[in-house]
């Protein structure tokens, strides 16, 4: 894999995204109480992680994440099964980052069941199970809606599908095809249980069902999807170049796809993200006739852009999560 200069790299990080979003970025006024909370999760239900481990998911501040994407949610109940999902969703992918495919597969049997109510039990020690049970009792708390709930957890389980398919390039070190990471990454942003937790914001519950089934919001979504995760892959490609094993970044796929140098992959895949942005921005003007529902699709699609930029600018405040030595190294073994 070629290696370039730390001054060449960081230029071209000067070309990121930012310049060409449209949108405005906003945080939710709970952020820093949810920061709080979550602070305590990693103390209560991470203490099997190593205490190292702990004290750098502190710094990631991954509840932020939810606090920027829907900073319109009414209120800290309604935050906290989104920051939940963040928070633990990304620590868990650390932790379990050595796993194989068929062990993450049973790993997300088993939330799901948790998340479903196909088990109602509450798991007996605290941990990433837990969690994740204590998320289904924050959204009955708060009152989301069954049908919204449901898409929310259906929009998970394909994020954990996405988790265990990725381990079999992860675990042989192989770089994926582009379609292969096309379909994988999208999954694995991590940015379709967002899309459909935004319709809790504003009025947008009201909406019917098939508004979120159309072939055009959906295409929004993949949009959606995809241009949040080239942010993360040229994020983290800093630590991702030399680390075997991160095969999923979009980065290392178009440098193997094309047999091109890594600043022409790099460059590559910025213009890719504008392209998906171009897309966006055309969808929105041209939404299909939904009648006296028009003006509120709208707002509901601009919200989505809102929160591709809130997400954003947690990517770029965050300084300790993609750096050298912020990482958290997957600690799961066979054994525990």
């Amino acid at each position: 894999m070629e290696t370039i200069s730390n001054e060449e790299f960081y230029a071209g990080l000067q070309q990121l995204p930012k310049p060409h979003y449209p949108f405005p970025h906003f945080f939710h006024p709970d952020m820093q109480e949810q920061r709080e909370e979550y602070y305590q999760w990693i103390d209560k239900e991470y203490a099997f992680h190593s205490k190292e481990a702990r004290e750098k998911h502190k710094l990631h501040n991954l509840t932020d994440i939810a606090a920027r994407g829907c900073p319109f949610l009414k209120n800290l109940a309604e935050l906290r099964p989104l920051a939940n999902y963040t928070a633990n969703g990304a620590m868990m992918d650390d932790y379990f980052d050595r796993c194989s495919r068929d062990e993450m597969y049973q790993i997300m049997h088993r939330i799901i069941d948790l998340l479903s109510g196909a088990n109602p039990e509450e798991p007996s020690e605290n941990g990433v199970f837990h969690l994740f049970w204590v998320l289904r009792q924050d959204a009955i708390q708060c009152g989301i809606p069954k049908n919204i709930y449901k898409r929310f957890v259906k929009s998970i389980q394909d994020v954990l599908i996405g988790y265990s398919e990725e381990k079999t390039y992860y675990r042989a070190n192989i770089v994926p095809p582009l379609p292969v990471y096309l379909l994988i990454r999208e999954a694995t942003s991590g940015v379709q249980p967002y899309c459909d937790y935004a319709v809790l914001q504003k009025e947008y519950r009201q909406l019917p069902d098939e508004i979120f089934e159309h072939p055009h919001i959906r295409r929004i979504y993949t949009l959606c999807s995809l241009m949040i995760g080239i942010h993360n892959d040229i994020i983290s490609l800093p630590k991702e170049i030399h680390r075997d094993g991160d095969t999923m970044n979009l980065v290392k796929v178009l440098q193997k796809e094309h047999a091109s140098s890594l600043s022409e992959a790099y460059m590559k895949a910025l213009e890719i993200h504008d392209q998906y942005l171009k897309e966006f921005l055309v969808l929105q003007d041209h939404l299909p006739p939904f009648g006296n529902l028009q003006r509120e699709v709208y707002s509901y699609v601009q919200d989505l852009g809102i929160m591709i930029a809130g997400v954003y600018a947690w990517h770029t405040h965050d300084t300790s999560r993609y750096v050298n030595g912020g990482y958290v190294e997957g600690e799961f073994s066979i054994q525990k």
